[in-house]
């Protein structure tokens, strides 16, 4: 884009990464747009002028509301760990494909959506060249959720061909305060560098579709910068600070190796979820 949007609308304002990025993406002239299922709370993460919206990101009549007057959208609200499939359809899928119309009828030409490494969670280290695992490696979800993100994705390219909305999928790795585990020291992608990767996706002129792994500077890093760099993005921040404080970060007994081996690192199962069965057959 030219210039970098001045009304910008947040979908899941209230998740996790949402609230982390509010504060970090404001700007001065910038105001942001806070769309959540439920009433986005205000506190010391609105740093700038504030539009709140209470609604559905599958509400396509309210979504095609909230797109009114935008410059671009960050879609962060849907599921994002597994769940039952008329949800995961319901909410990823349907939800996504509400977005992304919205954007179209209003005109707001640039749509970034958060994917998931659950999309390409059975690409494997073997995968790997010297120089990482590429972002733009086809799908190979390892749940429900990480299916649904690979068809968010190919709706992307739907729109970005079709009506040429620039979409921009990031493929996050884990993205929290700090990381928590062997796999995160590889895959973390810092708050900070969260809002860096957003704007980058914000600046770059006439990107089209692109995808991005979601992931910080890390030592340990296996999947490739090389996309995000290319877009104009600068990771700063490496898990190795944190090192020391995570269990069993120097490998041995402790280590997971189908959770370091894995780009979805075993996370999820299909159809597997808190409060259910299996899904899976069983002998």
């Amino acid at each position: 884009m030219t210039s970098r949007p001045q009304r910008l609308l947040i979908t899941g304002s209230n998740g996790s990464i949402g609230t982390m990025l509010r504060s970090r993406l404001a700007r001065p002239g910038r105001v942001l747009r806070l769309l959540d299922r439920e009433p986005p709370a205000a506190g010391p993460a609105d740093a700038g002028p504030v539009e709140a919206v209470h609604a559905s990101v599958t509400d396509l009549a309210a979504m095609t509301g909230a797109c009114g007057g935008v410059d671009a959208v960050v879609h962060l609200g849907g599921l994002s760990g597994e769940a039952p499939w008329p949800d995961i359809l319901h909410t990823n899928v349907h939800g996504s494909y509400c977005v992304l119309e919205a954007a179209r009828r209003r005109g707001a030409g640039r749509v970034v959506l958060a994917s998931s490494n659950h999309a390409a969670g059975h690409w494997t280290r073997a995968d790997a060249p010297a120089e990482g695992l590429p972002a733009g490696l086809p799908p190979r979800p390892d749940s429900y959720c990480g299916w649904s993100k690979a068809s968010v994705e190919a709706l992307g390219r739907l729109y970005a061909d079709a009506h040429g909305v620039d979409v921009l999928c990031l493929r996050i790795g884990a993205c929290f305060e700090r990381p928590r585990s062997l796999r995160e020291l590889a895959v973390w992608l810092s708050p900070d560098d969260a809002a860096r990767l957003v704007e980058a996706c914000l600046d770059a002129p006439a990107p089209g579709y692109r995808l991005l792994w979601g992931i910080s500077r890390n030592t340990r890093r296996w999947w490739s910068l090389a996309e995000g760099e290319r877009l104009g993005y600068r990771p700063q921040v490496d898990a190795e600070a944190y090192a020391a404080s995570v269990p069993a970060a120097g490998g041995g007994a402790g280590a997971d190796e189908q959770a370091l081996h894995t780009v979805g690192g075993g996370v999820f199962s299909p159809g597997v979820f808190p409060g259910a069965e299996s899904t899976a057959h069983k002998d």
